[in-house]
């Protein structure tokens, strides 16, 4: 499961990015940042700047993967890639390539797909038989993204993130590698400089390699895909930052936000023609509503939300002021997009706004801190919002939350809410299909906190070593958690029989305990 950050993703995992705060599958949707930055305590949210990015941490490396019955670690220290059936908690374990950084499933659950950072290879396992097979692919790339159905992938090197093995080959800041999974064929590609990511079309049909200076478009229906350059300024590696892409489902546009930038570059991809449209002073996020219909965009100094119609961008957009004076910078849809919230986590700010989109209104709320990161849940009717430790200027010393991590369980569609005073910072989060559940860890912390969304009231489950990552199984209440264990320890709760099943050395065996 992609893990979309907690400090606030996507890739600005506004929209998707997985994650984002938050897992690919199963996930919350983080709103915020572009393309995933660590803000740590949130540094610069306590002095009230209203210039400062909109920020999401990413909490992704190494994470599982799941399926709907397996869940697989990639085990970069013995090569090898471990599958644990959910339902009987048997354990396999396969030789991959050498250094598996990542592993990633296919959306069938048929494949995952690992990058092997010592082979400059990607493998990829079926998932009922463990039959693994490799591709090579371009040296030294330390990131895979795979597209939503599992058709291709695509490797390239970030340089801000860690590498697990680099070889004696040549660097590229321009080349990513596209990787068609069934059959494996590798397919090498120089695109723009220093590529940030990639976004995939709904229908499967188009990749946009996405740099500051240029979009890379890329046709995967094409019997040998190539990328075709787009470029957004004059000169390439003067190029303002590219701060969050957004693809419309149907893949006929691309929308750039860059930052420092007052315009917002629409780029036409059927005609590879770009331009720009006018949007309110600073804008610092966007998202595209549910339904592909609109994109909203926040003006944070203009205090205004845009909204431009998808299919004629060039159209005059709506636009609705905020309903105060307050800097919110990020916006999240949620459910069926009839709402959205409205926040910063750029400036210490203690409120956030429910926007009725139908309406026009908003609900203003006011929080016990500011906030960090939000969570919507699939149906958009519960969120969680994690706070900073750091307080509003004028907050009271006296308070029990002051100086303190804090998470407020809501409702967004009515009053209820559960504030809660934590002993360390979470560093992770999901939440089940259903919306029936949400999980989160804390940093230091040998606890599993299950969150109710029908009661908001949170069960506190005990770990046998400290966390590391958290996520769910797509049609299941269950959560698993991943600890820091030499040989590997994952476990299993079921928050309806409220029971814990730990695998502790999986990487040599399987040791169950209950």
């Amino acid at each position: 499961m992609r893990f979309l950050p907690l400090l606030a993703l996507s890739l600005m995992a506004c929209s998707d990015y997985s994650n984002t705060l938050a897992p690919k599958d199963g996930a919350y949707d983080t709103g915020g940042g572009a393309w995933g930055a660590d803000t740590g305590d949130q540094a610069g949210a306590g002095d009230g700047d209203d210039t400062a990015s909109e920020n999401e941490s990413d909490y992704l490396k190494l994470a599982p993967a799941a399926t709907d019955q397996y869940v697989f670690v990639a085990n970069p220290g013995r090569d090898t890639v471990t599958r644990i059936a959910v339902s009987t908690l048997d354990v396999q374990t396969v030789g991959v390539g050498r250094i598996p950084s990542t592993v990633q499933t296919t959306s069938d659950y048929r494949l995952a797909l690992t990058l092997d950072e010592g082979d400059d290879a990607v493998s990829r396992i079926y998932a009922e038989t463990l039959d693994v097979e490799q591709v090579g692919i371009r040296d030294n790339m330390n990131q895979l993204d795979l597209s939503p159905d599992g058709q291709f992938a695509m490797a390239w090197f970030d340089p801000d993130a860690e590498s697990l093995g680099t070889s004696d080959g040549v660097t590229s800041f321009n080349e990513v590698s596209f990787v068609r999974t069934d059959p494996l064929v590798h397919y090498p590609m120089a695109v723009g400089y220093g590529p940030k990511g990639v976004r995939w079309s709904d229908d499967g049909k188009r990749a946009i390699v996405v740099s500051d200076g240029s979009l890379a478009l890329v046709d995967l229906t094409a019997e040998t895909p190539k990328a075709e350059l787009i470029p957004l300024a004059d000169d390439e590696l003067d190029a303002p930052v590219a701060e969050e892409v957004v693809l419309t489902p149907d893949g006929k546009y691309a929308f750039v936000r860059q930052r420092g930038v007052e315009d917002l570059v629409v780029v036409d991809l059927d005609n590879q023609v770009v331009d720009h449209v006018t949007v309110g002073n600073d804008p610092t996020d966007m998202d595209v509503a549910p339904d592909g219909a609109s994109l909203a965009v926040v003006a944070r100094t203009a205090r205004q939300i845009w909204s431009f119609d998808v299919e004629n961008p060039y159209a005059t957009p709506a636009v609705v002021d905020f309903p105060s004076d307050s800097p919110y910078g990020s916006i999240s849809f949620g459910g069926d997009g009839s709402h959205a919230l409205l926040y910063t986590n750029a400036a210490a700010i203690d409120s956030l706004a429910i926007w009725d989109v139908d309406g026009g209104g908003f609900d203003e709320r006011t929080l016990v801190k500011p906030v960090a990161s939000i969570g919507l849940s699939p149906t958009g009717d519960t969120a969680i919002v994690f706070h900073t430790k750091t307080d509003v200027a004028d907050a009271d010393p006296k308070d029990p939350f002051y100086g303190n991590w804090a998470v407020t369980l809501m409702e967004t569609d009515g009053l209820g809410e559960n504030r809660l005073l934590l002993p360390s910072e979470p560093t992770g989060y999901t939440v089940t299909d259903d919306n029936e559940w949400g999980y989160f860890i804390l940093d230091g912390m040998q606890l599993l906190e299950a969150c109710s969304f029908e009661t908001l009231i949170p069960d506190q489950v005990s770990l046998a070593s400290v966390p590391v990552f958290v996520g769910t199984l797509p049609g299941h209440n269950a959560a698993w958690v991943s600890q820091k264990h030499d040989l590997g320890r994952l476990s299993f709760y079921d928050p309806s029989a409220r029971t814990l099943d730990t695998l502790t050395g999986f990487e040599l065996n399987s040791d169950i305990e209950h």
